[in-house]
Parts: C-alpha cells; structure tokens; sequence
C-alpha cells in the first residue's frame, strides 16, 4: 500500500509541529499534497488527514465493523478512563451510546434551557462595569456550572464546590501547547511527586473519581427515580439485557462528560463573543435581532433565530474546536476514493481544512455568518461535531448553550473589544482554542430585556 502524501520530516518534528503549530502544519501539507496527506504523530499507525467531503462521506458510511475508533483515541485513556464511550468499538460502544442517548433527547432541552439562562444571568451579575474581563474564565465558569447541574440536579455544597475547583485545574495542566506536551508524549508522563506535572496530575485525579464514587454511592442508596438530572437518567438506564451501568462506567462517562461537556463550550462561547465584538456589522446584526424578543419569548424561537444559529455555525466553522473527527482505525483492507488502506492505518477527517474549503466557503479565513443563511451544508462538508456513529451525542446540548448565553449576554449588557487585542488560536489539550487574556469590559447594562427566556 502506498500512503498518500507522506511527509519527509521525521517523527519528532511531525509531533511537536502538532503539538506547537497544528494549523500551519495541517496547512502546509495539504498545500504539498492536497485533500489527502499522512503524518504520524502519537503512534507507529500513519495518520490519513482527509479534507475531501466524498471521501468524508464514504468514511462516515462505511459499515463500523470495518473501523475501530476508539483504539484510536488512547492519548484520552489517562483523562476519561477505559469504559469512556470516546474509548469503546463494536457492540460495547452501541451499547454504552444508547444507555447514555436519554438524557440529550430533545424533549429534555426544556429542562436544560431553565439551567442555561439562570447560571448566565448569576454569572454576569458580578461583572464590574468598565473591568476588563477574561472571558474563557467567564464561559468556563458559565459551562462548568450548567453541565455540574445538568449532571448532578445540584451546584451548592462542599462536595460541588470542590470538584468544580478539581476540574479546573485539572483542566489547565494542558491549558497551553506547551503544557499540552504532556498529553502527546508519553515519555513525559511519570510520578515524580505532586511538584510533578503527571504527579499533579494523576493526584487531583483521584480527589475527582472519589468524589464521584461518593456521589454514585449515595444516589444508589437513596435512589429517587423521579428526578430528572442526566446521572439519575444515566442510573436508570437498563441495556437489552436489562442490565445497568457499573460504578466504573458511570464515573468514566461522568468524566467524559463533565470535560467534553464544558471545556469545549466554553472555548466555542469565548470565540463567539471576540467575532461579535471585532465585527461591528456582526454586532449590530444580532442585536437587531435580539430586540424582537421579549420576556415572553420561549427558549425554541430563540433557539431559531436565524442569525444568533448562523453565529454560532459560522464560529464552529472558522476554527473548530476539534481539528479532526475522531480517527478510524482500519481493521479491514478498505477503499476510500481510489487510496486502498490496510489494517492499522488512520483515517482522520479534517475538519479545520474541509471548513476551509474556498470551493465549500468563499473567503474561507473571514468570519462570515451569512454564509449559512445563503446555504445549507452537508453533514460531510460542515462537521464540527464529528460524524456517523461517533458524531458528539452533546451536539445538540452544546448549541442550545451556545445560543443561550450568547442571546441572554448580548440583551442584558453592552460589551466592548479593547483595541490593539490579538485573539490567536492555540492548542489547549486535544483542542484548538482562543489564546487567553482580558480582551473584553462590560460597558454598561441593556435594560430592555428583564427575563430572556420563558421556561
């Protein structure tokens, strides 16, 4: 088998690339070789980038007998443990999907919606007008809440107090590329103490689980099936056997959940609200919108403003926060588009270089909302959520937060951009995100929407 254009430089330079300057090596590449391109990066397996939407479709259609994906994801092993649903093939990964599927149907978003615009409303009550502010804090923090709520029906007390300190922290010892590093090379990662990177980290790792654990075993026995909180669901849930989740699998989705659920948000809201405020046509846009609702418009229309949704389209759009689809491990000779692939290659639908398609996106490197208003795209040209059997199952709670605290912000306070601010995306773990900073400041209140969304 011949690999598509493999890349001269050695392993090493291809990793810390990765690692240090994703963007500039995804681009560079397929510049040399075009929609189809191989690195190795983490393992022996070459890796496959794909940008090519036939392709993509082939890929996400191919029966799931013909790929692993989860054997692909181990660099995710440390953080969300073996029985994550990111980390599971076959039968399991259909089972574990469909016992975790109940709490993101969407009759459930009614409920989740209430939690959205409540936590908005009590985060941005303590900003200072005319102090600039880190908005990845603020979102964090916003994201953090809602999901410790969706999850646990509860923010308050010790235990949640604590945990949502653990996370953070957790969440920043790979909060920049070079902290990053540790994640993609396992050399790096050895227990030399709690001073130690890994040492610190495996440590608050533990203080996590057994909060976990604790919170697991008084639900069990004091279990109230009444109430509506994704872990109560997640308990419920019986499989074709009747049988339900163990301690270990519920706290591995719980940690599956608890990081995929508001890191990533979070870095989506904090890119949302540089492009609105760098962009006054964009600003203005949204507002007029948002001043056709009042107090008695329900989460669904606002969940259906065209402009607010193609914001957040456009933002997932220009830098994704996952750059690849989780990758497919070939277990059987498979063809995609000509290119035959054997057993352990990689395939990895691109998703930063298709949204960057000049033939799918005119100006692809501008922030363009309308752009989605103009057409519709296709789950294999548009794809920030991944696709086929692996595709987010939060996809749909992810843009509903989105747009709620996108709408409540924007209709409750005036916000400015400081000038001479450069916002870059840069690694922050597995994802792209927004560079950190204070590059925002409240300005003053709008009063001429008291209570946003009617629940």
């Amino acid at each position: 088998m011949t690999l598509p254009g493999e890349s001269q430089k050695s392993r090493l330079q291809q990793r810390l690339n990765w690692v240090f300057n994703p963007l500039q090596l995804m681009e560079t590449s397929t510049k040399e070789h075009g929609e189809f391109f191989t690195l190795r990066l983490t393992t022996d397996n070459p890796l496959v980038f794909i940008s090519n939407p036939q392709a993509i479709q082939e890929i996400f259609t191919t029966p799931s007998e013909y790929f692993d994906a989860g054997r692909s994801n181990e660099l995710l092993r440390p953080l969300v443990g073996d029985n994550s649903l990111l980390l599971l093939d076959g039968e399991t990964h259909q089972r574990q999907r469909k016992l975790l599927t109940p709490p993101f149907h969407g009759e459930r978003m009614k409920a989740y919606s209430q939690i959205i615009t409540n936590t908005t409303q009590e985060v941005i009550s303590n900003w200072e007008i005319g102090k600039p502010f880190s908005v990845r804090e603020a979102m964090q923090e916003i994201s953090l809440r809602v999901i410790l709520q969706a999850v646990f029906g509860i923010v308050e007390g010790e235990r949640f107090t604590k945990l949502q300190k653990l996370l953070c922290s957790l969440l920043e010892l790979s909060g920049s590329p070079l902290r990053s590093a540790l994640t993609f090379f396992p050399i790096l990662q050895v227990d030399l103490g709690s001073w130690s990177p890994w040492g610190q980290f495996l440590r608050k790792r533990e203080e996590i689980h057994q909060l976990l654990y604790t919170e697991i075993q008084e639900r069990r026995e004091n279990f109230d099936s009444s109430r509506d909180d994704i872990l109560t669901l997640m308990m419920s849930a019986r499989d074709e056997n009747g049988e339900a989740m163990t301690d270990v699998e519920l706290r591995d989705e719980l940690m599956t959940l608890l990081f995929a659920g508001h890191e990533t948000t979070a870095s989506a809201l904090t890119w949302a609200f540089y492009w609105i405020h760098h962009l006054p046509d964009v600003r203005e846009k949204l507002l007029n919108e948002l001043n056709d609702i009042d107090e008695n418009t329900d989460q669904n229309e606002i969940s259906r403003l065209p402009y607010l949704t193609a914001i957040c389209q456009e933002t997932l759009r220009i830098y994704p926060i996952a750059m690849i689809t989780l990758p497919r491990m070939v277990k059987t000779p498979t063809t995609i588009m000509g290119y035959e692939f054997s057993p352990g290659t990689l395939l990895a639908p691109c998703i930063y270089l298709t949204h960057r398609r000049p033939d799918l996106y005119s100006e692809p490197d501008k922030f363009k909302p309308e752009r989605f208003l103009e057409r519709q795209y296709s789950q294999y040209e548009y794809l920030p959520f991944g696709g086929g059997n692996r595709r987010c199952i939060g996809a749909a709670f992810a843009m509903l937060e989105m747009k709620l605290v996108l709408a409540t912000i924007m209709s409750q306070m005036d916000l400015k951009l400081l000038e001479n601010i450069s916002v870059k995306p840069v690694r922050r773990g597995v994802t792209l995100a927004p560079s950190n900073g204070k590059w925002l400041v409240a300005i003053g209140k709008r009063e001429r929407v008291k209570n946003l969304v009617k629940v």
